[in-house]
């Protein structure tokens, strides 16, 4: 059914704030403009109104740290079909674009910024060229919502296309107006979905799968190793995808920058870092006490931002300073990620001799 939501005054007597019209949907194009994250903290803005070959302008368009693409579309005065239509044409043409191109478009919007600076800027990570536009995703923002757009768009995720609609309601409160926000599908689904590779160029997940452990000061490798776990925290997206995991499943350690570092199998489900025991000397203990790398301690009470990890039994491991990297090997900052691709079936064949695993 269509989302709807409401607000109201925390009180005695709650209060429900009046629902009102934004106006000009050109307002909420301006304001995510100037606070990309509205939509995500994840996504880099990397150009508004973009020309197409097709003849039409993407509304806005964006990069995240795996150097996926998102096609934004405002849905504006359109009906469903046609903005779902619409933001399909323009992510066949975004599809195409080559490295040159995407930095060209950053340069515009930018007025003269270099895409590879903002990238490293943003993510504290180097822009991979090889990775970028590998995938993209396709985002609707709709002020309303209705029931056709919503079966538009879940039947074209259960077809494998990664596409989501941002709805925004505006409430009024006095003087003051607010901006809500609610998702169609978790975007964290629909990143993992991307993450799987274009689906037109999809095969059979081999069953393997991809973790990318964040070597930081909040986690330590040899930690890992030496109690056996892999873990990811600081917010939802980047824990969520360790509840995908399951025991007996296999999984392949990617630090990124760095290279792959272990093979193991998992021996229990995901839980937080407060609940997490290792065994010390014969003696369980928590985590927390006896590992000396931060696993963002101090969100231990917030669900949402809290460590989470996942037991694992090491099958081989090496050094970060051994790590296995190639030219061509698959990479990406997701935690668990199934993915589908060619180079992730490639990945994982050399992966299988350098490690001695079958």
């Amino acid at each position: 059914m269509p989302i709807r939501h409401a607000i109201w005054k925390v009180g005695t007597k709650p209060e429900p704030l009046a629902e009102v019209s934004l106006g000009k949907e050109a307002l909420l194009e301006q304001m995510i403009t100037e606070d990309p994250t509205i939509l995500s903290d994840r996504w880099l803005l990397i150009g508004r109104q973009v020309r197409t070959t097709h003849g039409g302008f993407i509304d806005l368009l964006a990069l995240n740290q795996d150097g996926q693409l998102i096609v934004i579309e405002l849905k504006r005065d359109m009906t469903p079909r046609e903005v779902v239509a619409q933001a399909l044409d323009y992510a066949s043409w975004v599809q195409e674009l080559k490295a040159d191109d995407i930095a060209s478009i950053y340069s515009r919007f930018s007025g003269g910024g270099s895409l590879g600076d903002i990238f490293r800027q943003r993510f504290s990570l180097p822009l991979d060229e090889e990775q970028l536009n590998g995938s993209h995703q396709i985002v609707i923002v709709a002020s309303s919502l209705d029931l056709s757009t919503e079966r538009i768009v879940n039947y074209l995720n259960r077809m494998d296309i990664a596409i989501n609609v941002i709805f925004f309601q505006v409430f009024q409160d006095g003087s003051s107006q607010y901006l809500s926000r609610a998702w169609l599908i978790d975007p964290v689904e629909t990143e993992s979905k991307a993450t799987a590779g274009p689906a037109g160029e999809r095969g059979e997940w081999n069953g393997e799968y991809y973790v990318s452990f964040g070597q930081s000061g909040d986690r330590d490798w040899k930690e890992a190793v030496k109690f056996g776990f892999i873990s990811g925290g600081g917010g939802r997206w980047y824990s969520q995808t360790l509840f995908m995991l399951s025991p007996g499943d296999r999984v392949w350690v990617n630090i990124p920058q760095q290279g792959y570092v272990g093979v193991g199998k998992v021996t229990g489900g995901a839980v937080r870092a407060s609940e997490f025991k290792v065994n010390v000397d014969g003696v369980e203990r928590s985590l927390l006490d006896v590992a000396q790398s931060n696993y963002h301690r101090q969100f231990n009470d917030d669900e949402e931002k809290s460590e989470y990890f996942v037991p694992v039994e090491w099958i081989c491991t090496k050094p970060i300073n051994e790590a296995v990297s190639e030219v061509g090997f698959f990479g990406n900052q997701n935690t668990v990620a199934r993915p589908k691709t060619h180079k992730w079936n490639h990945t994982i064949e050399q992966l299988k001799q350098r490690f001695g695993v079958n």
